[in-house]
Protein backbone atom coordinates (compact mmCIF):
# COMPACT_ATOMS: atom_id res chain seq x y z
CA UNK A 1 0.00 0.00 0.00
CA UNK A 2 1.25 3.52 -0.40
CA UNK A 3 2.44 5.69 2.54
CA UNK A 4 -1.09 8.31 2.24
CA UNK A 5 -3.14 5.07 3.62
CA UNK A 6 -1.18 5.47 6.84
CA UNK A 7 -3.50 6.20 9.91
CA UNK A 8 -2.82 8.62 12.96
CA UNK A 9 -3.51 5.58 14.70
CA UNK A 10 -0.58 3.29 13.47
CA UNK A 11 2.47 4.68 15.95
CA UNK A 12 -0.47 4.42 19.19
CA UNK A 13 0.83 1.15 21.47
CA UNK A 14 -1.43 -2.09 21.52
CA UNK A 15 -3.75 -0.79 24.67
CA UNK A 16 -4.34 2.62 23.09
CA UNK A 17 -5.35 1.10 19.49
CA UNK A 18 -7.66 -0.73 22.01
CA UNK A 19 -10.12 1.81 22.50
CA UNK A 20 -10.33 3.23 18.88
CA UNK A 21 -13.26 3.02 16.19
CA UNK A 22 -10.32 2.07 13.62
CA UNK A 23 -9.90 -1.36 15.61
CA UNK A 24 -13.01 -2.21 16.77
CA UNK A 25 -14.81 -1.32 13.19
CA UNK A 26 -13.25 -4.27 10.95
CA UNK A 27 -14.30 -6.78 14.29
CA UNK A 28 -17.79 -5.53 14.29
CA UNK A 29 -18.45 -5.36 10.26
CA UNK A 30 -17.08 -9.22 10.16
CA UNK A 31 -19.96 -9.71 12.90
CA UNK A 32 -22.06 -8.58 11.02
CA UNK A 33 -21.53 -10.00 8.04
CA UNK A 34 -21.29 -13.32 9.72
CA UNK A 35 -24.83 -12.91 11.11
CA UNK A 36 -26.22 -11.92 7.50
CA UNK A 37 -24.96 -15.14 5.95
CA UNK A 38 -26.56 -16.85 8.62
CA UNK A 39 -29.63 -15.13 8.41
CA UNK A 40 -29.16 -15.73 4.75
CA UNK A 41 -28.72 -19.56 5.03
CA UNK A 42 -31.64 -19.46 7.57
CA UNK A 43 -34.52 -18.02 5.40
CA UNK A 44 -32.73 -18.42 1.64
CA UNK A 45 -30.72 -21.32 1.92
CA UNK A 46 -30.52 -24.15 -0.42
CA UNK A 47 -31.65 -27.41 1.26
CA UNK A 48 -30.66 -30.04 -1.31
CA UNK A 49 -27.12 -29.71 -0.52
CA UNK A 50 -26.07 -28.96 -3.97
CA UNK A 51 -25.25 -25.61 -3.42
CA UNK A 52 -21.72 -24.50 -2.09
CA UNK A 53 -22.36 -21.71 0.33
CA UNK A 54 -26.25 -21.70 1.48
CA UNK A 55 -26.15 -25.57 2.30
CA UNK A 56 -24.09 -25.37 5.28
CA UNK A 57 -24.11 -22.79 8.16
CA UNK A 58 -20.75 -22.37 9.05
CA UNK A 59 -19.71 -22.05 5.24
CA UNK A 60 -22.25 -19.27 4.86
CA UNK A 61 -21.28 -17.39 7.79
CA UNK A 62 -17.59 -17.47 6.92
CA UNK A 63 -18.37 -15.65 3.38
CA UNK A 64 -20.39 -13.11 5.00
CA UNK A 65 -17.70 -12.82 7.41
CA UNK A 66 -15.60 -11.63 4.49
CA UNK A 67 -18.20 -10.29 2.62
CA UNK A 68 -18.47 -7.76 6.24
CA UNK A 69 -14.63 -7.19 5.94
CA UNK A 70 -14.15 -6.56 2.90
CA UNK A 71 -16.85 -3.74 2.77
CA UNK A 72 -14.48 -1.87 5.14
CA UNK A 73 -11.08 -2.63 4.17
CA UNK A 74 -11.47 -2.38 0.75
CA UNK A 75 -8.05 -1.21 -1.00
CA UNK A 76 -9.56 1.66 -3.25
CA UNK A 77 -10.90 3.51 -0.12
CA UNK A 78 -7.65 5.65 0.09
Amino acid sequence: MSDSCQTKNDSLQFKARLKTWDFWKPLVFIAIGGLGGFLYYFYVGCTSGACGITSNPYSSIAFGGLFGYFIVNRPCAC
